[in-house]
Order: C-alpha cells, then structure tokens, then sequence
C-alpha cells in the first residue's frame, strides 16, 4: 500500500503505529521496491539521535525538528525520510506546521518521501488536506507465518518441529492463526512463553501461546478473552438454535469461497435471565472452534479509555485483525441503544450499524440482552443479524435434560432418579434455578457426609420460589414482545 501511495507522488504520510521497528521494516522494503533504476535511501531521524541514512552513523546537528525539515529541503537526491514521534513538534510549534508545509512543496515530484510514525493521531489543520493518513494495521496470517519462519530458525535445535514440511508449514499456520491481533512483539513473547512451557512449536504449545495471548488482550480492559470453553452437549434444549448452528457452521467454514451475503454475520440471543443465553455463546465460540472474546460496555462508557465512541471503534477495529473470531456483546442493549440520537450512545449505535454490515468476513457476533423492549428496531431488522432468537422457560423434557447435565458434570449417577416426578416441583424454573437447587442438594449431602438423593432434590424444590412467578409480569412482557419478532430457540412452545 505504502508503495503504491508513493508511485502516486504523494510527498507526506502520517502513518500511526505502535510497532517502530515494523514500520521501519515495511519503509526499507519498499525503498528497495519503488520503480526506479536505484534503491531509493532510506532516512531516519529521531529526537534523540537526529537523521541518519541506513546504515550509517547519525547526524547530531539534525536534532532539531526545523533542522531536519531544512534537511529534507535541502537535499537534491531522491529518499524515503522517516520521521518518528513527530507529532510532538507539530503540536507544539506554529513554526514546524509552517516548515511542513514547505516540505511538501520542495518534495512534490521530486521522488522525496516524508512519512511520519506515530502511536498517536495529531494532523494539524494548516497541513490535515496535505498528509495521507494511514494505520499499519496487526500483522495478518502471510505476515505471522513469515515471522514464524525466521523465529523458528533462530531456534535451538531441539525446539523445532521434527516432523515433515508439510506438516511444519501447517503448525505454522495453525500458531500464526493464534497470534492474530498481536504485534510482532507480542507474538515473539507470546512463541517464547509457549516453547518454555513446551519443548516444541506444535499444538502442544498453543495453551502457553494463547495465555499469553489472553494476558495481553485484557491488558486493555476493554476486550475480554474469554478462555472457559463451553460445549453444546452441556446446553440443555434450544434444539432450534442447535439445529441453525450445525446449518450455519459449514457456511462459516466455508466464508473465503462464498459472497460475503451468504457468510453468517452473527446472532442475537435474547430471553429470560438465566435461560443460558452466555452459556449458549460460549458453546458457539467451541462449536465453530473459534476463541472468543467479551466486549465490556461499562469499561467503554467509564471515560477511563477516552470518549466511549472512540473506546468503542478501537475495540471494533482490534477485533478485526484477531479474526477469525466471535466477538461476544453481553446485555447489548445497556450500551448499544438508539434513544440518544445525538450523543455518545446514539453515535456508538450508527457506527455499530454499518460497521455490522462491512465488518471481517472472518468475525462472527453473538449479542445477548435481557431487556429486548430497548433494542431499537434497527438492530433486530434482518440483514444486521443473521437470525434473532429468543429463549424461553425450558420446557419439561429440557427441564429433565438440564437436571442430567447438572448432576452428571458434579459426578452424580442419575439412573435410580425418577427426574419425571422432580420437575412436578419445578414448573417455571430458569436453568440457572435448576443448577442452583443441584448444587444446594448437594451441599445439604455433604454436610450430612452421605451422597446425594432425590427427597434433597425435592425437598430443596418445594422451598424455591422461581424467578418465573416473582417477576410475572415482566415476563410475560418479554414473552409478548418476542412472540412476533424473534425464532424460538425451542422448536415447541412452553405449556404451562
């Protein structure tokens, strides 16, 4: 890209990055590839050091940032100037702003190239029409693979993998699959960590990797790395929505040879507090064998980050360089609503709009809310979501099947339990209520030092009062409101 900006004959470049060295690499490679009968040279300057060609001893008197503008001005051959950190001199000098703009004038088709790095974005106005502003973006899959390869020769012998080259190239791609959305630093502490842990690149060392990994994304508390795995056979019921999964997996496997149309966006989960609406989207992130990652809405909106809309378009952008993933919003709509049209909220929910539909083929959301009489029309329409479905009260025979899955993952036998005569107790019960009389049964066991029966089942039943019948009302409110916008993640109505 960077190339092609240059045979254009653009003389400024603001590029923001957070990777110095990477950025240095990217310019040295495309000093050697710009069409000329030469190599064009390659300047470097800093605060600290002044400019210096590559290679070559740096120049003290160019310190100064007005002396390495003159610099640039001053020379009559053709050159890539990379100028770090230069945001600061912008920002503080009227000066610095007037010499810029003097640069592009003497470089404009003199084969002169001005670029400047930054982790931050400063363009002053004076100069904002003149610079070309681009973001070096996280290292994709055919960049990590290329570090890997020159990590893995830098390697002692006995860490590399033994095993044939196309089984090696394939481990490569499947580590590199691991470090997206890392910088190559990271990735080289992240391949570090793994190979002490291990003593070998393989599968055996992608635990350690994706610790590291998980270390590092929720460095910004904004994105969470979600390590607790669920699997589908622990969901008990929502046939409907197993059933659209197993459809849609295929398609998502599938995305690089299909229209982007046809590649599933994502879903929205909505329903009744404790119906397993997370526990769903955990197994969904297993299911597609994709990491998962939680955006956290009261982080973006705590100003701790910045204004919440910029909190919010970095945390999209990050998320796109780590697909393939699933990208988990929680409650959405406590963060994402359209009532504030002209404030942060209402802004945040236009970027989210559009950004659903031109996101990373790659990237797959999976939203949960309880309070759905927020969700904007918008946002449940067709096309921003693939399907929106609601979770009701499990229903007897997924009653029965939660109680199975509950006891069995505590290492209960449940074959001399009548569970038929145990849900007559239970009618209305969430999933979360059936795990919670599981594991009060089983602490009444314990303290009588005896194993678990059914009458503790029982008699922890008839003392409950469900959330069901507590909150009536505003159950039958999500039930009415769904009744036509959403499909049953149930394939059967409840009956009581």
């Amino acid at each position: 890209m960077l190339r092609e900006v240059f045979e254009s004959g653009r003389p400024l470049t603001y590029l923001r990055c957070t990777e110095e060295q990477r950025a240095a690499r990217v310019l040295g490679e495309v000093s050697r590839r710009l069409s000329s009968s030469v190599t064009t040279p390659l300047w470097t300057w800093s605060l600290t050091e002044g400019m210096h060609r590559d290679g070559q001893a740096a120049d003290a008197s160019t310190r100064d940032p007005r002396t390495a503008l003159d610099f640039i001005i001053a020379c009559k051959e053709p050159g890539i100037f990379h100028l770090k950190d230069f945001h600061e001199p912008l920002r503080d000098s009227a000066e610095i702003r007037r010499r810029l703009r003097d640069v592009h004038e003497n470089c404009l088709d003199q084969h002169k190239f001005v670029v400047i790095t930054s982790p931050v974005r400063f363009i002053p106005e004076e100069v904002e029409r003149s610079v070309l502003f681009m973001e070096l973006r996280a290292p994709d899959l055919a960049e990590l693979v290329e570090f890997l390869h020159e990590e893995t020769q830098r390697m002692p012998s006995g860490a590399r993998n033994d095993t044939s080259n196309d089984t090696s190239e394939d481990v490569l791609h499947q580590v590199a699959r691991a470090l997206l959305g890392l910088t190559l630093d990271e990735a080289r502490y992240a391949l570090r960590r793994a190979l002490t842990a291990g003593n070998e690149l393989g599968p055996e060392s992608l635990p350690a990797l994706l610790e590291e990994k998980r270390l590092l994304v929720n460095r910004s508390r904004v994105i969470e790395f979600i390590a607790e795995a669920g699997d589908l056979e622990e969901v008990g019921g929502l046939e409907g929505l197993k059933k659209w999964l197993l459809e849609r997996r295929k398609l998502f496997q599938m995305r690089e040879s299909l229209s982007l149309e046809i590649v599933p966006k994502g879903i929205l989960i909505m329903g009744i507090p404790g119906c397993g609406k997370s526990l769903a989207v955990k197994a969904i992130a297993n299911y597609f064998q994709l990491p998962l990652y939680r955006v956290d809405m009261i982080e973006i909106f705590s100003g701790r980050h910045g204004k919440p809309e910029g909190a919010f378009v970095e945390a999209c952008k990050m998320m796109e360089d780590m697909a393939p993933a699933v990208l988990w919003f929680d409650e959405i709509e406590m963060g994402i609503t359209s009532t504030d049209s002209g404030g942060e909220q209402g802004r945040i929910f236009a970027f989210f709009l559009t950004w659903m539909q031109e996101k990373a083929r790659g990237l797959f959301v999976a939203a949960t809310a309880n309070r759905i009489d927020l969700l904007p029309a918008e946002m449940i329409r067709k096309g921003r979501f693939d399907e929106v479905f609601f979770v009701d009260l499990p229903q007897d025979d997924e009653q029965i099947e939660i109680f199975k899955i509950h006891l069995a993952r505590r290492g209960v036998n449940v074959s001399g339990f009548n569970l038929e005569q145990l849900i007559k107790f239970t009618s209305g019960w969430t999933g979360a209520e059936i795990e919670q009389c599981v594991i009060s049964a089983l602490t009444t066991a314990h303290l009588a030092d005896r194993e678990l029966t059914e009458q503790d089942l029982i008699s922890v039943a008839a003392k409950l009062v469900p959330l069901s019948r507590t909150m009536k009302e505003q159950i039958n409110h999500i039930r009415g409101w769904a009744f036509e916008r959403a499909v049953r993640a149930s394939p059967q109505p409840v009956r009581r």
